[in-house]
This record gives C-alpha cells, structure tokens and sequence, in this order.
C-alpha cells in the first residue's frame, strides 16, 4: 500500500508540474503565454525530478506504466506488483490534472482554442500519421527505459540521487524527439489526464481525441519492452 501511495503521489507531483507548465505557456492570459517549447521541455523536467525525488526511496519511482512493464519484462520488479503500481500512477495523474485545471481554472475560461485546452491535458502528433507517431513514441520511450537502466544500474531500482539524470534525460528526449508527437513518453502520463479533461466541465472543449490515445499507450508499452528486451540480452 506504501507503494501504490508514492507512485500516486509522484505522478501526481509529476503531471501538476508538468501539465502546469503546458497550460502557462498555452492558455490565453498567463504570465508565460507564448513562452515557447523550451519552457514547456525545462517544466516537464523538473516535473520529473520532483517526482522522482519525492517517491524514489519508497517506490522506486517508476510513475509510468511502461517503466513498470519494462522493470518486470527484465527480471527485476515482480509481476504481482504491476497492477499496484499502475493503479496508483494513473490515480496519480487524475489527481495531478484535476489541480491544474483547478490552478488555472480562470484562463481555461478565457481561452477559446479547443485544441489548447485539450494540449494541457494530453498529447496530439504535429503531423497525424499513426505508423509514424507510433513509432516515435516507440523510440522515445525506449531512449527512456533503457536511459534508466543504465542510470540506475544493476539493482534498476531509482534512488533519490538519480533524479537529475533522469530529468536531463527526459529533458533530452522533450528537446530532440519531442516535435513529433510531443513525447507521452508515458501510458498513465497522458491517458489519465486524458480522462479528465473528457469528465471535467471545462468550458468549451473539445472531444478528447481518443482516436489518437491508444498511441500514447501502445508506443511507450512497446518501446519500453524493446528496451527491457536489450538491456536483458547485453547482461
């Protein structure tokens, strides 16, 4: 149960600054309106940071269902935990976009581009070609895991000191692979907060795009099991 609580609790942290930083930049009235795609990728660093820093020593940190997958496809997490964790990161991600819409509540009403709204929330691909953002999820996602595997060593287990490379990781990963797809990166990252902007009574939205959501699951799933799958086979 101390488990399901840090990953709850470190995704949560990880989508309030995460998804904050995407509102600040996107919707109408903010003091970082228009900031750019730099601050978008420096926010979701620290983001990760944060809540790496917050559930490591406890949980591990894995705050992404294909982080969990990944970890038990290489021998070094048990199975019988995944459905624990998963269950606590997308509780956490819910939790964690309900906030910022509640944070920004105000300009979310003063906007009226749909597809900003909806950006906060979850992903959508620059150009829209499922074999091309499945793969760039796939290879993003892979960067990722096996990034982690060799940050965290042989015991892949992150501690509170592997934080930074993480985040600098993903910051990499949001700066040179994030402009097609945006880099989900993560299932519960962006199908949580996905749910909620479909539940929430945000004015004036749109539909959730769940044509495309199936993509910022599968890719990273898929990339983080090639990455487990290599990692095993190099050790």
């Amino acid at each position: 149960m101390n488990n399901f609580l840090f990953e709850l609790i470190g995704t949560a942290f990880l989508i309030i600054l995460g998804d904050g930083v995407v509102a600040n930049v996107v919707l109408n009235k903010t003091k970082g309106n228009n900031g750019g795609w730099i601050v978008i990728t420096f926010g979701w660093a620290i983001a990760v940071f944060v809540g790496v820093y917050i559930s490591a020593a406890q949980s591990g940190a894995h705050l992404n269902p294909a982080v969990s997958i990944a970890l038990a496809t290489a021998g070094k997490f048990a199975w019988a935990d995944v459905p624990m964790y998963i269950a606590g990161q997308f509780a956490g991600a819910m939790l964690g976009a309900s906030a910022v819409w509640l944070a920004y509540k105000k300009h979310f009403d003063e906007t009226t581009d749909a597809d900003a709204k909806l950006a906060v929330f979850c992903n959508s691909p620059a150009i829209r070609n499922t074999p091309f953002n499945l793969l760039t999820e796939i290879i993003g996602t892979f960067v990722l895991v096996f990034g982690v595997f060799h940050i965290t060593g042989a015991d892949v287990k992150l501690g509170s000191l592997d934080a930074l490379p993480v985040a600098l990781l993903v910051l990499g990963i949001g700066l040179s692979l994030g402009g097609p797809t945006g880099y989900a990166i993560n299932p519960a990252r962006d199908l949580g907060p996905r749910i909620m902007h479909f539940i929430l009574p945000i004015k004036d939205k749109r539909d959730s795009d769940w044509g495309y959501s199936w993509i910022t699951v599968a890719g990273p799933v898929i990339g983080g099991l090639i990455a487990a799958l290599v990692f095993k086979a190099m050790n």
